[in-house]
């Protein structure tokens, strides 16, 4: 039998790439976790959350940056991401030592590719592709909303004035990627 060693890669390969001051980079070391509110245990995990997090359970449209950067995003009732710096394949167990059993937990980290696109371009990009209004007086800082793109299914959230986080299906990463570059081609 051959020797041989299985090593991680990003799914987009670290893809990084700057339009003129726009940049558009692959989030390669990001743990997503998703997290269940149980029948009558909102309270209890809020309590952990503000404990754990800094913060309470997310309305949906809302996420927040909590204790360690941790963004905190929901875009459902009862349910929201914990979205964190973590080089192993599963953050579950991270979430778990913070929240206890106060939630039920999914691992996500490998079902999302994670990309940041920033700069003075991001808004005009996001524009030609996103069926989301992204006016600032529309879509404030710390929006999330579920959304399409070039009709893939997308999540978008603002993390500063000219800053997304867009998340999509691990499985049509190059189709979803191709589809933001060829947006920032027309609007550079």
């Amino acid at each position: 039998m051959g020797d041989f060693t299985l090593e991680s890669k990003a799914v987009l390969d670290g893809f990084d790439y700057d339009w003129n001051g726009t940049r558009l980079r692959e989030l390669t070391e990001m743990a997503a976790v998703a997290v269940s509110v149980p029948k009558g245990g909102a309270t209890a995990l809020g309590k952990k959350m503000k404990t754990g997090y800094g913060g309470g359970n997310p309305a949906a449209g809302e996420s927040y940056v909590g204790k360690n950067d941790a963004r905190i995003m929901s875009f459902a009732v009862d349910q929201f991401l914990v979205l964190f710096d973590h080089t192993a394949h599963s953050g579950v167990a991270a979430v778990e030592k913070k929240l206890g059993n106060t939630g039920y937990y999914v691992e996500q980290t490998n079902n999302w590719v994670f990309l940041e696109l920033s700069g003075p371009l991001a808004r005009d990009a996001m524009e030609r592709i996103c069926a989301v209004n992204t006016h600032p007086d529309k879509f404030a800082v710390d929006r999330a909303e579920r959304t399409s793109m070039e009709h893939m299914g997308a999540v978008l959230c603002r993390t500063g004035e000219d800053t997304f986080l867009i998340m999509s299906a691990s499985s049509t990463a190059g189709s979803f990627l191709h589809a933001l570059e060829t947006s920032m081609e027309y609007v550079s």
